[in-house]
């Protein structure tokens, strides 16, 4: 028997911006099947009737949650195993791997060898030591956690049923019954916690087990007072017992789950900070994966190849010392965290730029979020609502659309594909047309049932060599997704990775050819220097690779160029364009143009959980290319069948706060859809989000609601783009003219 206890739980708000927390949790949970409610003080009461509620100001209220006893748990599913066929072997310590040419593995133990198709590493603690077999440096952590159980407690014996669990959050830890006791697990300090460094430098101890390492009560004291003040009847328990152990941390607390680019058949599941609640979900993700050679759902967010060679056992410590410590904090939309920041793979314009604005974190990169005025506030302001960025990010924006301006985009992801199959290759990847020499397209790569894999841009340099770009979030996913198939189809390329090697400039604005032309002797007007071509040049004599395309939708260019060269390209721009009164620009005013283009994200508005069309990407899908791409044939059934939803834009008024993406659709008192992403327009001074509705309510001039903090706000769906990009409005403009012109001949 598997003792299962499913008593709920609440997580107590004791502050006023906990309330706010909730209210932004309430509108991600409202379009997915959980159920959870935010709850009053009475109902707390009446649940956990031991509770001191002076300071409680409501509660988030999971009615499915409960604990279970790991052991049995493990066992159980051990036994299911074995029915259904497994073969399970231990102890079998694994000694050794050894990767075949064929992309099988040697699995060597003391009970003998044996061959697999794919390893999944699922070690715990040693995941480590398993990685290092195989040359991988997998940035996990051990901290200690430590626990503390109560001996029998008269009220909590008197009590009709189970309490829910409890997490207390100002406080910093959870607690629930234990019988006819009470246990309780804080989270201490990012200062005060303890990390098992020596199993790091000198791996885990041989034959460590069910051990424990010694408790220190000292450490927890605040939380453990903090919880005596919440929960009166501790006060008089006797504690019988204290547990510390092992608890495997990544840098950003969340598992890594799936395959692992740069080795072939090698998958992984480890860095569970809070073990066997995920055991059920992570098995069935990563079977039905490897069965059907895609993810069932989208899980970006766990994806191992989000780290690289820059996480470096330093960045892994610190960052995993703040998750701990930051484990019940607030959590805002637009959060920093800045343990272990920077790391060693900032672009060629971090020194110049890190004092003059708000730095994002982005795959270890440092890039510019907003930029700073003399006498603005420049403190790390997170908030629920519009924040000290808000007036900033709105000159950014006037900027682009005004005059001229610079961002930093050093952090794509970026390829070099040549070779004799390499537009073999490409036209089986990507679903678009391969673009012609010296021209760039947007591509998107599908899965097998005709998701959205990822989106790329594809630039064709000279004959049969490419240049591939993605956003800096997706480089190793897509990196691992190309070198896959190259292997698999046998096709004859050569894949390089030069994200480190290149820097990007991006320069954009109705000046921004004036101000260019200044500094190359290559001519950038409209007739030569065309909409999506591609060209290498030079620019103040550094040699670049300038693509005409920019996501803020207005006339740009993205300049490649090695790193090395970043100071001296930016100064030469920033230097060339005084007149034109040049500035900066950083990502919250990039979304904010993007949106206003209606420019869909990769990760927002097209997933893994989404198929190009429902996405509005058609113009990109080529279901009548020749070429028999990844995912054609499932496409072309979704198309035949008809969609059931679309990606639409909405206008919304509100108050003082923007939606941001994943909130609920109201229509008719029930959830229908949700939004992906949204932001402040600056040129309507309304709210705008893209969000996926049912067909039927996706007409334009369509009225919905947007659930945020707790409130409905009226929206509309609106024609989309809310701004023509250049290209378009310069489309537009040149057919007035001939218009004109053939009226005068007339």
């Amino acid at each position: 028997v598997v003792g299962f206890h499913q008593p709920g739980s609440i997580r107590l708000a004791t502050t006023p911006v906990r309330v706010d927390e909730f209210k932004y949790q309430m509108t991600r949970t409202g379009w997915h099947a959980t159920e959870q409610y935010i709850i009053e003080p009475e109902k707390i009461q009446e649940m956990f009737p031991l509770l001191n509620m002076n300071k409680v100001l409501a509660g988030l209220y999971n009615p499915g949650d409960g604990h279970i006893d790991p052991y049995s748990l493990t066992m159980a599913l051990a036994a299911g195993a074995r029915k259904y066929g497994a073969l399970l072997k231990y102890p079998a310590p694994v000694t050794s791997l050894k990767a075949r040419s064929d992309g099988t593995w040697d699995v060597e133990t003391p009970q003998g060898s044996m061959r697999a198709n794919r390893i999944v590493n699922a070690a715990g603690f040693w995941a480590r030591e398993v990685g290092k077999m195989i040359g991988l440096e997998h940035p996990l952590i051990p901290v200690q956690h430590q626990y503390v159980v109560t001996s029998t407690i008269p009220e909590v014996k008197a009590l009709k049923q189970e309490l829910p669990v409890l997490r207390d959050l100002e406080g910093s830890y959870y607690l629930r019954q234990e019988r006819d006791g009470l246990l309780f697990g804080p989270y201490e300090s990012q200062e005060k916690m303890k990390v098992q460094d020596s199993w790091v430098t000198n791996g885990v101890p041989p034959g460590f087990g069910k051990e424990l390492f010694e408790s220190d009560l000292d450490r927890i004291m605040e939380h453990i007072e903090a919880a005596m003040e919440m929960v009166p009847v501790l006060k008089k328990a006797d504690i019988i017992n204290v547990v510390n152990g092992p608890i495997t941390y990544s840098p950003d607390i969340l598992p890594m789950v799936g395959p692992h680019q740069g080795v072939r058949n090698y998958w992984v599941a480890i860095g569970f900070g809070y073990g066997i609640i995920h055991a059920g979900g992570v098995g069935k993700y990563l079977s039905d994966w490897i069965l059907h050679g895609e993810p069932p759902f989208d899980l970006i967010e766990l994806d191992p190849n989000r780290y690289g060679k820059w996480t470096t056992t330093q960045y892994t410590e610190a960052k995993a010392r703040e998750s701990y410590g930051f484990n019940n904090i607030v959590g805002y939309p637009k959060e920093e965290r800045f343990a272990g920041r920077p790391t060693q793979r900032v672009s060629g314009l971090y020194q110049r730029l890190e004092s003059k604005c708000s730095m994002g974190f982005h795959a270890g990169w440092e890039q510019p979020q907003w930029f700073y005025k003399p006498g603005q506030d420049t403190q790390y302001r997170p908030s629920f609502r519009r924040t000290n960025w808000f007036e900033p990010v709105g000159s950014e924006y006037k900027q682009v659309m005004q005059r001229v301006g610079v961002t930093d985009l050093s952090p794509f992801g970026k390829f070099n594909i040549k070779g004799q199959d390499s537009i073999r290759l490409l036209d089986h990847l990507f679903a678009n047309v391969i673009p012609k020499v010296g021209f760039t397209n947007i591509s998107h790569m599908l899965t097998p049932k005709g998701r959205v894999y990822a989106e790329l841009t594809v630039s064709h340099q000279s004959p049969g060599e490419f240049l591939l770009i993605t956003g800096s979030g997706s480089e190793l996913h897509d990196l691992r997704w190309i070198e896959e198939e190259a292997v698999k189809g046998g096709y004859d390329v050569e894949i390089k990775n030069i994200t480190n090697e290149l820097g990007v400039l991006g320069v954009a604005g109705p000046q921004a050819r004036k101000v260019l032309q200044k500094l190359t002797s290559e001519d950038l007007s409209d007739d030569v220097f065309k909409f999506l071509q591609t060209k290498s040049l030079k620019v103040s004599n550094i040699p670049v690779t300038a693509i005409r395309i920019s996501y803020t939708g207005e006339l740009g260019w993205e300049l490649y160029h090695r790193r090395e060269d970043s100071v001296a390209l930016y100064d030469a721009i920033m230097n060339a364009g005084q007149e034109e009164e040049i500035d900066n620009f950083g990502t919250y005013a990039m979304n904010a143009l993007r949106l206003e283009k209606a420019f869909r994200a990769w990760g927002s508005e097209m997933n893994c959980d989404t198929n190009p069309l429902e996405a509005g990407l058609e113009y990109f899908v080529k279901l009548n290319k020749p070429a028999d791409f990844i995912g054609k044939q499932a496409l072309k059934q979704i198309k035949a069948k008809g969609l059931k939803r679309r990606l639409v834009c909405l206008t919304l008024a509100t108050d003082d706060v923007d939606p941001e993406g994943n909130e609920s659709i109201w229509y008719n008192g029930k959830v229908v859809g949700n939004t992906t992403s949204g932001s402040y327009s600056y040129s309507i001074q309304k709210s705008l989000a893209f969000a996926y509705v049912p067909v039927e309510l996706s007409e334009v001039g369509q009225q919905v609601e947007v659930e945020l903090l707790g409130k409905n706000y009226p929206a509309v769906v609106i024609q989309e783009p809310l701004v023509l990009t250049e290209p378009t409005r310069n489309r537009l403009q040149k057919k007035r003219w001939k218009g004109q012109n053939l009226k005068k001949d007339l």
